[in-house]
C-alpha cells in the first residue's frame, strides 16, 4: 500500500526521485512512454487547432469590418442617389436663369435692332421718293395755269 501510495503521489506531482525507476515494470514503462507521445501529439493538435481558431478570428474580424465598411459606403451612394434629382434640377435652373437672362437680352437688342432698321427703311423711302422725282403735282382745278388738257383720240 505504501509503495502504491507513493508511485500515485509521484505521477501526480511529478517527483520521480520517491520511487526507483526498477520498481516500475518495463510494460507500464512502454505504456507510459506511448500515452507521453499520444499526449504530445494531441498537445501539438490542440495547438495547430487553436492557430487555426484564431487565424479564422481574425478573418471573421477582418471581414465583419470590410462588412461595415462596405455597408456604410453603400448608404452613403445610396443618399448621394435619393439627392441626384435636387442636384440636377438646381443646376439646371441655375444654368436656365442664365440662359434666361442671354435670351431676353438679345430679344432686348433684337427688337431695338428692328426699331432702328424700320427707322431707317422709312428714311430711305423717303428719300428715295424725293431724289427719284416721285413728288407728284397736285392738280388743282380752277386754278389760273393749272389746267392739264389731256388728249383725245377724236372719233375713233
Amino acid at each position: 500500500f505504501q509503495q502504491l501510495s507513493q508511485e500515485l503521489f509521484r505521477l501526480v506531482k511529478g517527483n520521480t526521485s520517491i520511487v526507483p525507476t526498477s520498481t516500475v515494470p518495463e510494460s507500464y514503462q512502454s505504456q507510459m512512454q506511448s500515452l507521453k507521445e499520444q499526449l504530445n501529439e494531441v498537445e501539438q493538435q490542440v495547438n495547430f487547432y487553436q492557430e487555426q481558431i484564431a487565424e479564422r478570428d481574425a478573418e471573421v474580424y477582418n471581414l465583419r469590418h470590410s462588412v461595415q465598411e462596405l455597408t456604410d459606403r453603400s448608404q452613403m451612394l445610396e443618399q448621394v442617389v435619393q439627392e441626384l434629382p435636387e442636384v440636377y434640377r438646381q443646376k439646371f435652373s441655375e444654368r436656365l436663369a442664365e440662359v434666361l437672362e442671354k435670351v431676353e437680352i438679345l430679344q432686348k437688342e433684337n427688337r431695338q435692332l428692328h426699331a432702328e432698321l424700320q427707322s431707317v427703311s422709312y428714311r430711305l423711302a423717303v428719300r428715295n421718293r424725293r431724289a427719284n422725282g416721285l413728288d407728284l403735282p397736285a392738280f388743282g382745278e380752277g386754278q389760273p395755269g393749272s389746267s392739264v388738257e389731256m388728249p383725245t383720240f377724236g372719233n375713233a
